[in-house]
């Protein structure tokens, strides 16, 4: 037993059974039936254990069904849900984290003197009365799923979390881990220890890029400073400024959550973290290089909830919906994506495969790295480490049948040619390319030293995009815009017939003025005019000015432009992730 439980000399809070076994309780409900039950028994007296835990092993009821029936058993109150607004966060608190998860066991609220506690055993008396010692009072214990428990004491416990004030405070009375030696670092981030400050740190990093949208977290160390950057909607903000002495230990956490070499600081590592942070699984991918003044550590957070892989949630308008979903559905041919790093293209990409996603095709992709697993999808990571490469990964492709091939990016002249290759023989084909427009595709893939009537006749169509914030609704403002602001993105003063709207700032969205992003297009079709100026290899500005005047291609600036037009978004957003040459 306890110290905590042998402190005291009063009466157990549960109380006995009331004589009824379990099995028979779950047949009155109807949850098993009299055979099930018997089988059940068989194994328990071979194998021991609870005959509830049996059954739910045997797959015969669920946790939800034997958590009832405990409840019937001992006379308690069965929750099937735990409302986060109701939990006391003064109560959570006195209870540490990991002793909760260890336990199962939840504080709620108090009631008639008594403090409410979720738990998942009715039986762990020294659970429970070690509850009455934390918790200063009696306790009244209501049953509830261990998944319910679980997810639950996640939420709670991120909402009750410290400040970044009281974290620096923590930070700031400990001994800088600089003076150590590698074992010694190693044992004051160990994972075990969620008390230790420099593991509060992070989490609490995590939790707040989580709740504020974050992208990326920068970990960036200078001679005299160590800085904490989150990007929000495409901008980095600065929000935290640690003690420098911190820096190794900082880094070597990290290494740790993502399975990294924590003795190698000489050569950049990449690592990734699975993570659930407020009820939500994160996939983290961490980038750390070695820097003049110590490593440096990027972190891209992937929240899967949040993924729209829905093209009719992109920001498309129908006019241009229709246009996509027509190139997606051709038979073979190349479609490409480009625009800068973080500008959506990867989402697109994988919206477009979940578009055409079905039982009678065969869609593969080699990516670098696999952002979100698409069920029903072969997905290939490259490994450049045991020469898996794009272009080696889709030769490799061509003897699985494909019908569709997913191509991460075109980085050189082999994977360019194999993609050309593919897509003249009856495949068809995405992939994405760095330029800063829609006809500089074709010159990149020339500069290559891909054959003009190659790249002409194989792409069918190319996107290109940025992502642009969005207004909050909350706090946006109308504008005047001057007739130079409306000239810059390409709008007469004609046509303004509503609200031209401002970033303001409030508290809705951390007084930036935006709350989330959405994109913007440039779709280039290819046609006959335009394959005739990439066979006489015109330069990019030729073609666009083509497909402008003539195809009716509405570009980057022009769309951005119609969305300032519905309030979406800014004149200056617009101004911010188009070039002056995209009008």
């Amino acid at each position: 037993m306890s110290q905590a439980a042998t402190a005291t000399n009063s009466p157990r809070p549960v109380p006995k059974g009331a004589g009824r076994r379990l099995g028979e309780i779950l047949i009155a409900q109807g949850a098993v039936d009299a055979e099930t039950l018997g089988k059940a028994l068989e194994v328990q007296a071979e194998k021991g254990g609870l005959i509830g835990e049996v059954l739910i092993r045997m797959k015969a009821v669920d946790e939800a069904a034997v958590m009832h029936a405990l409840a019937t058993q001992f006379h308690m109150e069965y929750v099937d849900t735990i409302e986060v607004e109701k939990v006391d966060p003064a109560l959570v608190v006195k209870i540490p984290i990991h002793y909760a998860k260890r336990h199962f066991i939840l504080p709620m609220n108090e009631e008639e003197e008594r403090i409410v506690v979720a738990c998942a055993n009715p039986l762990d008396y020294e659970v429970l009365d070690d509850l009455r010692i934390f918790l200063g009072g009696e306790i009244k214990p209501v049953l509830s799923t261990q998944a319910m428990i679980f997810d639950t004491i996640n939420l709670v416990y991120d909402k009750a979390k410290e400040t970044s004030e009281e974290v620096l405070e923590d930070l700031e009375g400990e001994k800088g881990p600089e003076s150590f030696d590698l074992d010694e670092i190693s044992d004051i981030i160990d994972a075990t220890d969620e008390d230790a400050p420099i593991i509060r740190l992070i989490n609490h990093l995590l939790y707040r890029a989580v709740k504020e949208r974050a992208s990326d977290i920068h970990i960036e160390v200078f001679e005299n400073d160590l800085v904490v950057r989150f990007r929000i909607d495409g901008v980095l903000y600065e929000v935290m400024r640690p003690p420098r002495r911190f820096q190794s230990a900082i880094a070597t956490r990290i290494k740790i959550m993502a399975k990294l070499n924590i003795a190698e600081k000489r050569v950049p590592q990449d690592g990734r973290i699975r993570i659930k942070i407020a009820g939500k699984d994160i996939d983290i991918r961490t980038s750390i290089i070695p820097t003049a003044f110590g490593e440096r550590v990027v972190m891209r957070l992937l929240d899967k909830s949040q993924v729209k892989l829905d093209l009719s949630s992109l920001g498309l308008d129908d006019e241009r919906l229709k246009t996509v979903v027509n190139l997606i559905s051709q038979p073979h041919g190349i479609i490409l994506v480009t625009g800068p790093t973080g500008s959506g293209k990867t989402t697109t990409l994988y919206a477009s495969l979940v578009r055409l996603n079905s039982p009678d095709r065969n869609i593969l992709t080699v990516e670098d790295p696999i952002e979100y697993q698409l069920p029903g999808i072969g997905q290939m990571q490259v490994n450049s480490k045991i020469g898996l490469t794009f272009a080696s990964g889709l030769r490799s492709f061509l003897r699985q049948d494909p019908d569709v091939i997913l191509v991460g990016e075109i980085r050189d002249l082999e994977t360019a040619e194999i993609a050309i290759q593919a897509s003249l023989t009856g495949h068809l084909v995405f992939s994405t390319l760095h330029t800063n427009d829609s006809a500089s595709a074709f010159t990149r893939l020339v500069d290559m030293g891909v054959e003009p009537f190659l790249v002409s006749s194989s792409i069918i169509g190319i996107i290109a995009q940025r992502l642009v914030r969005v207004l909050c609704p909350e706090c946006k403002t109308p504008h005047e815009p001057t007739a130079e602001e409306l000239a810059k993105i390409g709008l007469a003063p004609h046509e303004i017939t509503g609200p031209v709207y401002r970033p303001n700032g409030c508290s809705n969205c951390a007084n930036t003025g935006y709350t989330d992003r959405t994109a913007i297009y440039e779709i280039l079709q290819i046609n006959d005019a335009v394959r005739q100026l990439v066979l006489a290899n015109k330069d990019a500005g030729q073609i666009k000015k083509l497909a402008v005047e003539h195809n009716g291609m509405i570009t980057l600036r022009r769309d951005g432009a119609r969305k300032v037009l519905a309030g979406d978004t800014s004149i200056e957003e617009v101004l911010r992730v188009t070039a002056q040459d995209t009008n």
